[in-house]
């Protein structure tokens, strides 16, 4: 058999989701000074979303935001369209830090995804959404029976997930890797990332906020009547800031400690013929991961494409983030030979598309917030990579901060408190590493978590996949 590192060489080193010849022009750059009641910092989902529930809230409020590039041309258009209920980076991760909570984060959870349901159904944003929920795949024995223990977690806290065997889950994906799974069928949509982030700019434009393009915020000053963002061209003098800038450095210095960026991978095949398509299965187009602590994260696209990204997280030293980080082919070797072994019976299907880019992550793996600036400026970060639904619940958050009104969402311990910031160079690194190291090692053993590994389980900074 050919080396299925072969099956990269015509590969485009471009998100797939972002090469699309009716991708929208960006709106102009604000020159000049300006004005307004609410500035919103970044036009990723986090942006758009507080810029458009903030006028959804209140249509006479005078809204800008503003993105240093183009809407969606970072994380939001470049993940692999997962968008799930979870607001803590998955079940274990909340049941490990808010176990007294959990059952309210998941309520909300719950209904933070229809409510992202209705908003695409709302503004007839053409985003490919399905309903179709997605799979945990054990690929280890040891993993069969923690998907199950978690089966009987999810249904403590009103989830209800599938049991599948090896024999049922690979009836609905036929992969020889697959020895059992749980279904998740009404906690996650699947959707076309860019797509939705083009969709909800329009939604914004349509309800009145003036998006400025091709703008980076390059400094925060606070003066007595307002804060003051400034811009190569210009500046914008705000009553309230929102910052959304997440894997970017903040312009709040004292918040940047609490981030830093990781970098992910995805691949992206030719689409499937109809002989290819059966042959695996697939008929409920459900997304899957498997178990391990460095899982890969698969799915189809509307046009019968493969997307198979994740296993490799890299973070670079001094927490730089690049365009020349975006491309990095040892990890796209890496997950064509995975793809092979996951589905041989596609030998022979090239990738279109490889790429990357950043994740903000923070200790605790999920977003938290804060006010500053006498509560004029408010922030929300750390979503781990599992922020495509949690986003939208962040930006409902960040408003209510800057309301200055007391809700359910205000009195969440997750948004009181923040995540302990991660140390100074070089010991982040290196500790880093050794975590990226550990969990290597337990996905080698069975499992079995280290000395290094269970010191930061019995610190609350651990992290379980």
């Amino acid at each position: 058999m050919a080396d299925p590192v072969h099956a990269l060489r015509d590969v485009r080193y471009t998100p797939f989701w972002l090469d699309r010849p009716d991708r929208p022009e960006p709106e102009s750059a604000l020159v000049g000074d300006a004005r307004c009641d609410l500035l919103v910092v970044g036009g990723g989902y986090s942006g758009l979303w507080t810029a458009l529930i903030a006028k959804e809230r209140d249509p006479g409020l005078d809204v800008v935001l503003i993105e240093g590039r183009e809407i969606g041309w970072a994380a939001s258009g470049r993940n692999g369209g997962f968008c799930e209920a979870s607001l803590t980076h998955g079940l274990g991760n909340g049941y490990q830090r808010w176990p007294g909570e959990l059952a309210a984060l998941e309520r909300l959870g719950r209904a933070n995804l229809d409510a992202m349901q209705d908003a695409v159904r709302r503004y007839d944003i053409d985003c490919d959404w399905r309903r179709s929920g997605s799979l945990t795949v054990a690929t280890e024995p040891h993993q069969v029976d923690e998907l199950a223990e978690f089966a009987a977690l999810a249904a403590r806290y009103g989830g209800t997930l599938d049991v599948l065997d090896r024999d049922a889950v690979r009836a609905e994906i036929d992969s020889p890797t697959f020895l059992g799974g749980v279904w998740d069928r009404e906690g996650v949509a699947m959707l076309d990332p860019a797509r939705l982030a083009w969709g909800l700019k329009r939604a914004c434009l349509s309800l009145g906020v003036r998006v400025h393009e091709h703008t980076p915020a390059t400094a925060l000053a606070d003066t007595p009547a307002a804060i003051t963002v400034r811009t190569p061209y210009g500046r914008v003098a705000a009553r309230k800031v929102a910052l959304a800038t997440n894997a970017f450095p903040s312009l709040l210095r004292r918040h940047r400690p609490y981030t830093v960026p990781v970098y992910d991978y995805a691949l992206m095949t030719e689409p499937l013929t109809d002989a290819q398509l059966a042959s695996v299965g697939w008929r409920n187009r459900q997304g899957w991961a498997d178990s391990a602590n460095h899982f890969h994260y698969v799915r189809l696209s509307a046009d019968n494409r493969v997307l198979f990204g994740g296993y490799d997280v890299v973070h670079q030293y001094r927490g730089r983030v690049g365009d020349e980080r975006d491309r990095r082919p040892e990890t796209f070797a890496t997950l064509a030979r995975h793809f092979a072994r996951t589905f041989p019976q596609l030998e022979g299907v090239r990738f279109s598309h490889a790429w990357g880019g950043a994740i903000d992550t923070c200790t605790r793996f999920s977003a938290f917030f804060d006010l500053s600036h006498h509560g004029r400026v408010a922030y929300s970060a750390g979503y781990t990579g599992l922020g495509v639904g949690a986003t939208r619940f962040g930006a409902e958050t960040v408003l209510d901060l800057l309301s200055g009104r007391r809700t359910e969402r205000t009195a969440l311990e997750m948004v009181r408190r923040k995540p302990l910031p991660f140390p100074p160079e070089p010991v982040r690194s290196l500790g880093i590493g050794l975590t990226q190291w550990s969990l290597h090692h337990a996905d080698a053993h069975a499992g079995r978590r280290n000395l290094w590994l269970r010191t930061l389980d019995r610190l609350g900074l651990g992290f379980d996949s």
